[in-house]
């Protein structure tokens, strides 16, 4: 099986096994286990931030960041695709108390003119504006990519405002690689930045949350919290260091085979619809037209025939289909995907 179903189903490397199977380890609860403390030590430099903490998953890094930074009874400003809204079980209300308010943007990408109108008034009966929280790459969007200058209006206004900002930054290597930029570069002005080492870096577990050396010494708590406290979990944060420092090197190459598939969708405007300028990074999104070019075609039976023929695939919605590229599928192997969705495109 050739499976484009998420950069999330990739093997840990060679290297990777070699080094969890060697790692020194210590009870982290304790802050004991050197390995951690290393990765810890490692990503807060790669981001130019104070200090990190290692999670079990990117959706207790985005929680524990709204916890940090939000009272309950205050709203989230997020984009209406965003993880932190459709993919983390309600959390923010159940955890932090908090209400998200979500705003539409083209391809994802919020600018400071979309939230401007959406932080709360200054008055007693209306719920206040807790924090804003971005997504770079947005997955929903198909992987599109906020540029720097757009995040540096929003950091001015928000500070203006007195507003902290998050980043969802599960693949901010992808986004930083499409740039052509340094992550600490691309997420010097967010108060947090949560990143997933588990998301294209090829670890099998963790994501990290980086800030301030308050912020993280709080998230520690709120970790615990939520039954994120481990104990000798340097056998993860091992293959995280290796994630860390050399994964980030051959992004280009799933993205280059994103864009192969996404040229292949787009040759066959029939039946499916693509804007492949959104194929900035590893994941391509697009639509079923259906039989008559306009109603949506069915997606489910879509990648069910694909999986007959050795590509595994997965749906956004009814009519929208997802392919991502990884480490896990060389380039034959998405040239082979791209003939067979080619293939079946043109059955419909």
């Amino acid at each position: 099986m050739i499976d484009l179903r998420s950069d999330t189903v990739t093997r840990p490397t060679p290297a990777m096994r070699e080094a969890m199977a060697s790692a020194e380890v210590g009870d982290d609860v304790y802050s004991e286990d050197p390995t951690i403390n290393r990765l810890e030590k490692n990503a807060a430099e790669v981001f130019g931030k104070q200090a990190s903490i290692f999670v079990p998953t990117g959706t207790m890094g985005n929680q524990i960041a709204i916890r940090l930074h939000t009272q309950h009874g205050q709203e989230v400003i997020c984009e209406a695709r965003s993880h932190v809204l459709d993919w983390e079980m309600a959390m923010m209300a159940a955890f932090s108390g908090c209400l998200a308010r979500p705003v539409a943007a083209d391809r994802g990408i919020l600018t400071w003119n979309h939230i401007k109108p959406a932080i709360g008034a200054k008055i007693y009966y209306r719920a206040q504006t807790g924090m804003i929280s971005l997504e770079n790459s947005h997955n929903m969007a198909g992987g599109t990519v906020t540029p720097l200058p757009v995040f540096e209006e929003i950091w001015a206004g928000a500070r203006e405002a007195g507003l902290p900002v998050h980043l969802d930054g599960a693949r901010v290597f992808n986004a930083a690689t499409s740039l052509g930029i340094s992550v600490a570069k691309l997420t010097s002005g967010f108060d947090t930045v949560m990143f997933c080492l588990s998301k294209g870096l090829g670890a099998p577990v963790g994501s990290m949350l980086v800030g301030s050396k308050k912020a993280i010494e709080q998230a520690r708590i709120h970790r615990k919290a939520l039954g994120g406290g481990m104990r000798q979990a340097g056998i993860l944060a091992a293959a995280g260091l290796i994630a860390l420092h050399e994964m980030p090197k051959r992004l280009q190459e799933d993205h280059a085979n994103a864009r192969l598939l996404g040229e292949a969708v787009a040759a066959e405007t029939k039946v499916a619809e693509i804007d492949l300028n959104s194929v900035e990074t590893n994941i391509v999104l697009f639509h079923l037209r259906g039989k008559d070019g306009e109603t949506g075609g069915d997606a489910a039976a879509f990648n069910a025939a694909l999986k007959q023929k050795g590509v595994l695939a997965s749906m956004t919605g009814p009519h929208s289909v997802r392919l991502v590229t990884h480490y896990d599928v060389d380039r034959a192997a998405c040239q082979k995907a791209a003939a067979i969705v080619t293939e079946q495109l043109r059955s419909l």
